[in-house]
C-alpha cells in the first residue's frame, strides 16, 4: 500500500510539471501569435478640418464658437477608445492663420495620450501674413518633438512594414484653395516609393487625391501626375485626405481613398483606420466617430444645405476593404 502510494504521488508530481511546462508552451505560442498579429496591425486616428478658433461667431455652415469643445470631444474619444499607433491632423487645424490659434489648438493637442503629427491646410497658411509655412512647422517642432522636421511635408515608419507619407499640397504664393504638389516635392515622393516599394503606404494630404465631389476652386491642380505616380506602388496604398469635409471612401485597385469630415460642420466627427496585413492580404477597416455633442451636431445639420452630401452613404461609414499586393 506505502509503494502504491509513493507511485501515485510520484506520478501526480510528473504530471503536474508537465502540465505546467505544456502550459507555459501554449501561452508563449498565443503570446507569440498576439504579438505578431499585433506587428502586422496599424490603428490610426485620423482628425480633419478642426478650424479651431477662440474668437470667432459661427458662420453659416461652421460652428466655430463651439470648435474647443468639439476638438475636446474628439481627444475624450480617442483617448478612450485607444491603443492607436498614431493621431493625424489632415490640414486646417485652426481657421485663421494666426501663431496664438495654432499655440491654442496645441494645448489640446498635446491632451493627446498617443503620437500625433499634422500636415498643413489653406486655413493654416498666409501669403504675406504672420503664419508661413516655416514658421507653422517651427511652432509646432517646438510644441511636439514628433514635428520635428525640415520640411512641411515628411515621413516616417511608425512600425516595420508602413510607410506614413505626410504631403504638403498648399500653395502659399498666391490666394486660392486649390492645392499643387511641387516639383520638388514630386521627385521626394518618387524617392519615398522606390526606397518602400515593398511597405504598405499611407499617405495623408489636405488637399484630395482624389476629389469627394468635384470642386473647381479646392482640387489638387495636378492631381493628375500625383496619381499616375501613386499606381506604380504594387503594395497597398491608402490615402488619407481632408478639405472637403465631406466622408467618402473610394477604392482604385490597390489605392484606398478616405476622405474625412470637419469637426466644426455636419457631421463633426472623425475617422478611425485599421489596417491589417500579412503576406496574403490586406483588410482595411474604416469607421466613422460622430461627436458625442449631440446637440451640436443637430444644430450644425439644421445649418447646413446638403448635409446628405457630406454625410455619405453608408458605405463611406463604416466599411472594411480587401486590397490586393500587386507585387507578388
Amino acid at each position: 500500500m506505502k509503494n502504491s502510494y509513493k507511485k501515485k504521488k510520484k506520478e501526480s508530481f510528473v504530471s503536474k510539471v508537465v502540465n505546467f511546462l505544456l502550459t507555459i508552451i501554449f501561452a508563449c505560442a498565443i503570446g507569440s501569435q498576439v504579438c505578431t498579429a499585433a506587428n502586422n496591425n496599424l490603428r490610426i486616428a485620423q482628425v480633419s478640418d478642426a478650424h479651431f478658433s477662440s474668437f470667432e461667431e459661427n458662420t453659416s455652415y461652421k460652428f466655430l464658437k463651439k470648435s474647443g469643445e468639439l476638438l475636446d470631444d474628439v481627444i475624450f474619444q480617442i483617448n478612450t477608445s485607444g491603443p492607436y499607433d498614431f493621431v493625424i491632423f489632415t490640414g486646417d487645424l485652426i481657421n485663421k492663420p494666426k501663431c496664438s490659434e495654432l499655440e491654442k489648438f496645441i494645448v489640446y493637442a498635446n491632451k493627446l495620450m498617443y503620437p500625433w503629427y499634422a500636415i498643413a491646410g489653406n486655413h493654416d497658411i498666409s501669403i504675406d501674413g504672420p503664419l508661413n509655412k516655416s514658421q507653422f512647422l517651427s511652432i509646432l517642432s517646438n510644441a511636439n518633438a514628433n514635428m520635428n522636421q525640415k520640411n512641411l511635408y515628411y515621413a516616417f515608419t511608425p512600425k516595420k512594414g508602413f510607410r506614413v507619407i505626410c504631403l504638403d499640397s498648399i500653395i502659399d504664393y498666391k490666394l486660392t484653395s486649390n492645392g499643387e504638389i511641387s516639383n520638388e516635392e514630386f521627385l521626394w515622393l518618387k524617392e519615398e516609393l522606390d526606397k518602400h516599394e515593398k511597405d504598405i503606404i499611407v499617405l495623408c494630404t489636405h488637399v484630395p487625391i482624389i476629389e469627394p465631389y468635384s470642386s473647381p476652386n479646392h482640387q489638387l491642380e495636378n492631381e493628375y501626375e500625383v496619381r499616375k505616380l501613386l499606381k506604380t506602388h504594387k503594395y497597398p496604398l491608402v490615402v488619407l485626405q481632408g478639405h472637403y469635409h465631406a466622408v467618402k471612401i473610394k477604392q482604385d485597385d490597390n489605392m484606398l481613398v478616405v476622405s474625412c469630415p470637419s469637426l466644426v460642420t455636419y457631421p463633426n466627427a472623425f475617422r478611425v483606420i485599421n489596417i491589417n496585413s500579412n503576406k496574403k492580404r490586406t483588410l482595411v477597416d474604416v469607421y466613422l466617430k460622430e461627436t458625442n455633442l449631440k446637440d451640436i451636431q443637430m444644430r450644425s445639420k439644421l445649418r447646413l444645405f446638403g448635409s446628405e452630401r457630406l454625410y455619405g452613404e453608408e458605405c463611406d461609414r463604416n466599411v472594411s476593404f480587401e486590397l490586393k499586393n500587386n507585387g507578388e
